[in-house]
């Protein structure tokens, strides 16, 4: 990013500015010159608590080094700890061939459902979908790449009855959510937990008296905390790699689950909608 330092002498710079660093910024100084593979796995939430230093000092480290924030800092980090090719995917190799990448990939998407399957909380999950069930609105709020995953699940909650639209634009988000309350819910949706636009979303919506949930793939990241509900997703994917893989693919698995049992909840309207649906769009096919 322009005005930044190399993403190339990250641990160099630490090094030779840490004689005039002050006792708290030495404090996260030694912690990633100690455990730089650890950090890029790690939201600024989590260091503050395993190096017991709190965040506002490191987000301070991190300006004080020439990064805009955490996350930028974890990027170059991971640049210099990270195998250049583990930036495309963590179980491949230069050497692999199209078929093995094909199991490694298929093998990585396959153990992310299950575990996540795991992971599941049944008393969140039925609290989530009674609550999604009440709903007058439902709004989905995604950036990026779960901005996809917004699109897929309004597509899917349509058919319910139920008001509902999708953002992923930042400002819309905001005025989405300053226009929400009692009755409604909103869902946001962020793999690393850390999208400023989706988090502020979230914290006006619930501000405001709507149920907020979040789907993440990060305990404890700033999303968390803006959220009623949260759904943890899982998966090997590294927190600094912005194209999530497998974890996208468990997204849209846990929106289906939410589909699947709202509509159950809504039977008649879900079915009346969708007898509705079938014959409106039976015009667009041969």
């Amino acid at each position: 990013m322009a005005g930044e330092i190399s993403t190339q002498n990250v641990i160099v710079k630490i090094k030779a500015i840490y004689s005039s660093l002050s006792s708290r910024e030495k404090a996260v100084a030694d912690y990633i010159l100690k455990n730089p593979q650890e950090i890029i796995h790690l939201s600024i939430t989590e260091f503050s608590e395993n190096s017991s230093v709190a965040e506002a000092t490191i987000f301070r480290f991190c300006k004080r080094l020439g990064f805009r924030g955490y996350q930028a800092f974890k990027i170059a980090l991971a640049s210099e700890v990270v195998e250049p090719i583990k930036n495309i995917h963590e179980e491949i190799k230069e050497e692999d061939e199209v078929l093995t990448l094909a199991e490694k990939v298929f093998t990585g998407h396959i153990e992310a459902i299950k575990d996540t399957l795991n992971l599941l909380d049944g008393q969140v999950l039925e609290t989530i979908v009674e609550t999604l069930s009440r709903a007058t609105r439902i709004d989905f709020y995604g950036s990026g790449g779960s901005s996809a995953i917004a699109m897929d699940a309004y597509h899917k909650f349509l058919r319910t009855g139920i008001n509902c639209h999708a953002h992923s634009d930042g400002h819309q988000q905001i005025i989405s959510a300053a226009l929400l309350g009692p009755g409604h819910a909103a869902i946001g949706i962020s793999h690393s937990g850390s999208n400023k636009d989706v988090i502020e979303a979230l914290r006006i919506a619930k501000a405001n008296g709507a149920a907020t949930i979040a789907i993440t793939n990060h305990y404890k990241s700033p999303l968390t905390k803006e959220a009623d509900y949260v759904l943890y997703t899982t998966s090997r994917e590294t927190y600094f790699r912005s194209e999530a893989l497998a974890s996208r693919l468990v997204q849209l698995s846990l929106i289906d689950v939410l589909h699947v049992a709202v509509s159950v909840r809504k039977q008649e309207e879900t079915l009346g909608n969708l007898q509705k649906i079938r014959e409106a769009i039976s015009i667009k096919r041969y």
